[in-house]
C-alpha cells in the first residue's frame, strides 16, 4: 500500500487523506492484474528432517533484531484519524516484533505536529520515516527529510516514488525533475539509511540500478497487484475515463522482483504489492527479497471500511498468522531457517522446470 501523498497547502488535504483510507479499504482499490505469486511454486519436501516448532524466521532489520522478515508498510499520516491508526500500528509492531514504516510525514512536520509518540510506543523495533520524492526535490526538501527522521527517532527513511498516482490525483504534482539528485544528496547528509519505494506500479531494473548507484540502502519494488492508487485517485475525479487505459499500468510484483534481482544480484530488496498471506511472503523471500511489506491486509482488518476505530488485536492476529504461514512454508521445503530456505528448489510459471532458490532470478 502506498504512502499517502502530502499537500499541506491544500485546504482539503485532511479530507483527502481520510478519503484515501476509505477508498483503500474498498474492493475498487484492488488491481485488475495479479501480482504473480500464483506462478511461483516451491518444491514440496516429503522428508523435511526438521521440527515445525523449531523453524527460525528471525532476522535483523536496520541493525535491530526482528521476529520475522516482515514489516508493516506505509499507510497514512497527516490527520487525527491517521494519527490514531499510526499509534495502533506502532503498538502492533512492538507486540509482534516487526518493523513499522509510517506514511508520509510532510503534513505533520509542516504543521508542527510531532509524531514522537510512535517511537515511545515502539521502542525496540525498526521505525522507518517517509517523504515523497517530489517533496524531497522541492526547496527545503532535504531539511524536511532530516526533520522527519529526528521527529520519530527513525532508523531509516523511505522516499516514495509515485509519478502515476500524482498524475492521476486531482491535486497531484507532476514535475519530477531533480528527484534522483535530491535522493543522492540526502544519502550524503543523513545519518540513517535512505531507502526508496514505489507505491504499487513497480520499480524496474534500470531505475533500481540508478538508485543503488546513488547510494540508497534498499529498494522496495512495490509492484502492481495489490492496492491500486491509480484506481483510487481516478475514483475521485469527474474525468476518470481519461485515465481508464492506465488503471493497471505498471510492473507486477513477481516480474519486478525477478528483474531487479537479476540486474542487481547483491542489492537489498524489499517486496510489496499483492502479498496476501505468509506463503506469498515466503515466495517473495525465495525470489530474493530481504524483507516483505504488509499494508493492505493489515489496513483491512485494522479499520474495516477505513473509517472505523483501529482494532489493534485484529492487526496482531493477522501478522501472527502470516508468521505461522511463513514457518510452515519453510518447514514444507525442508528449511529450518531463512538462510537455508534461499537455496531450496522451486519454479516460476509455465511447465515445471526446477530451479534452486535465488538462482531462478
Amino acid at each position: 500500500m502506498d504512502d499517502m501523498h502530502e499537500n499541506a497547502g491544500t485546504p482539503s488535504a485532511g479530507d483527502r487523506k481520510d478519503a484515501h483510507l476509505a477508498l483503500a479499504a474498498d474492493a475498487l482499490s484492488r488491481s485488475g492484474i495479479s501480482a504473480g505469486f500464483e506462478r511461483v511454486r516451491l518444491e514440496h519436501c516429503a522428508l523435511p528432517e526438521c521440527s515445525l516448532a523449531d523453524i527460525d524466521i528471525t532476522t535483523s532489520c536496520l541493525g535491530r533484531p526482528v521476529e520475522a522478515p516482515l514489516f508493516i508498510g506505509s499507510m497514512t499520516g497527516g490527520t487525527a484519524h491517521a494519527d490514531a491508526i499510526n499509534a495502533v500500528l506502532a503498538d502492533t509492531a512492538e507486540a509482534t516484533g516487526i518493523a513499522l514504516a509510517v506514511g508520509s510525514q510532510r503534513a505533520s512536520i509542516e504543521s508542527g505536529r510531532s509524531q514522537a509518540v510512535l517511537r515511545q510506543r515502539a521502542p525496540s523495533v525498526p521505525l522507518i520515516g517517509n517523504l515523497g520524492g517530489v517533496q524531497l526535490a522541492a526547496p527545503g526538501g532535504i531539511d524536511l527529510a532530516c526533520r522527519a527522521v529526528v521527529d520519530i527517532g527513525a532508523d531509516a527513511i523511505f522516499i516514495h516514488l509515485n509519478p502515476l498516482q500524482e498524475a492521476v490525483q486531482p491535486e497531484g504534482e507532476t514535475d519530477w525533475r531533480g528527484v534522483l539528485d535530491a535522493i543522492e544528496t540526502l544519502v550524503g547528509v543523513l545519518e540513517v539509511p535512505v531507502m526508496v519505494k514505489e507505491v504499487g506500479a513497480g520499480i524496474g531494473p534500470d531505475v533500481a540500478q540508478r538508485l543503488f548507484d546513488a547510494g540508497v540502502h534498499a529498494v522496495d519494488i512495490a509492484g502492481l497487484g495489490g492496492t491500486n492508487w491509480t484506481r483510487i485517485e481516478a475514483a475521485r475525479r469527474e474525468d476518470a475515463a481519461l485515465f481508464e487505459p492506465f488503471l493497471d499500468w505498471g510492473l507486477p510484483t513477481v516480474d519486478a522482483l525477478r528483474a531487479v534481482r537479476s540486474a542487481c544480484p547483491n542489492a537489498r530488496l524489499i517486496a510489496s504489492g499483492g502479498v496476501e498471506n505468509g506463503l506469498d511472503a515466503a515466495k517473495a523471500l525465495w525470489l530474493g527479497a530481504a524483507l516483505v511489506s504488509m499494508a493492505g491486509p493489515v489496513l483491512r482488518v485494522l479499520t474495516g471500511d477505513g473509517r472505523g476505530a483501529p482494532d489493534g488485536a485484529a492487526a496482531v492476529h493477522v501478522i501472527e498468522r502470516w508468521k505461522s504461514q511463513l514457518r510452515l512454508a519453510l518447514f514444507l521445503t525442508g528449511a529450518p531457517d531463512l538462510p537455508s530456505f534461499a537455496g531450496k528448489p522451486g519454479h516460476v510459471g509455465g511447465p515445471y522446470q526446477r530451479a534452486i532458490g535465488a538462482q531462478n532470478r
